[in-house]
């Protein structure tokens, strides 16, 4: 596989989002991981996607779906079939539920997969079953420590964990050694069981490089290990915000761009140029429906 040489690998889900409205149901590919996929591909980044998929219908729209972005697939097989998540909208806010083979979206870490994560200069993980040991400690073995090439995102959503305390534990393991942590209120809720900046400090005093603390509407700051604190409202934008559903995938996706940017590699990262940008890419995504990334310029 030596095309892959110089692609971000990102690690995570690929599933439908089934949305449920009073007017009806609709299906659209999405999942987070496929989302920063899509999203770094969409700002110019060769990006392979490592993901469970199923064997069927479903599977094939997202193979259609990545295959029509540029997204290259190095596909575990997931024999429950395709992951769906259902979302039903409450004052514009999705809730999810998701299905047996969506929480069941595990690698098999195949010799295709390996070679993938081993070349890549980052890899960005979202959404990992970081509740299952083996497939952490396989993970962290596979991307290593030095240089740190690991960016992640941990995306714990209720109804996708199947023990939140192991979870709490593997994603520690992954923050430790990642250059980059993203993470955000209700995650802070749900799985550290403390405040956002309680856990940022945790964190960064755990040996993260940085960590991103996204805040919804009042924006988000970036501090990187003794370091001070960057911080960025969300940019203004034309138009009415008018889908929220996307924005964490595409602040990641920017995010990882701007690390790829840095003239000397991820080290030399212009961090408030990142943080600026991210917040553009933010306001453009939530100005369009569905989770795709859009750059500034894009929602007009």
């Amino acid at each position: 596989m030596d095309q892959t040489v110089g692609r971000v690998v990102v690690v995570g889900d690929a599933l439908i989002d089934e949305i449920r409205t009073p007017a009806g149901s609709d299906d659209h590919v999405g999942g987070a991981g496929l989302n920063v996929a899509v999203g770094l591909a969409r700002l110019g980044v060769p990006t392979t996607l490592l993901a469970a998929v199923g064997d069927d219908a479903d599977g094939a729209a997202i193979r259609a779906h990545l295959a029509e972005h540029g997204v290259e697939l190095v596909a575990t097989v997931n024999p429950l079939g395709t992951g769906r998540a259902v979302s039903e909208r409450v004052d514009g806010e999705p809730s999810y539920s998701f299905t047996e083979a969506a929480v069941a979206r595990g690698l098999d870490f195949s010799p295709e997969q390996v070679e993938a994560i081993t070349v890549a200069p980052l890899v960005a993980v979202s959404s990992y079953p970081f509740d299952d040991a083996w497939l952490t400690e396989r993970l962290l073995q596979h991307v290593g420590a030095e240089p740190p090439r690991l960016v992640v995102d941990p995306n714990p959503r209720p109804g996708f964990l199947r023990d939140v305390d192991d979870f709490r534990a593997g994603f520690a393991r992954a923050a430790a050694v990642s250059l980059l942590v993203k993470i955000g209120s209700d995650d802070a809720e749900l799985v550290a069981g403390t405040s956002l900046e309680g856990w940022q400090e945790a964190l960064l005093a755990s040996g993260a490089g940085a960590v991103l603390a996204t805040r919804g509407s009042d924006g988000a700051d970036l501090q990187l290990a003794g370091g001070p604190v960057l911080h960025r409202d969300v940019a203004v934008s034309a138009g009415e915000v008018v889908d929220t559903m996307g924005a964490g995938d595409a602040t990641f996706a920017s995010i990882v761009a701007s690390l790829l940017a840095g003239t000397s590699g991820p080290g030399s990262t212009d961090w408030a140029a990142a943080l600026t940008d991210a917040m553009a890419v933010a306001a453009a995504t939530v100005r369009a429906p569905g989770a795709l990334l859009r750059r500034p310029g894009d929602e007009g």
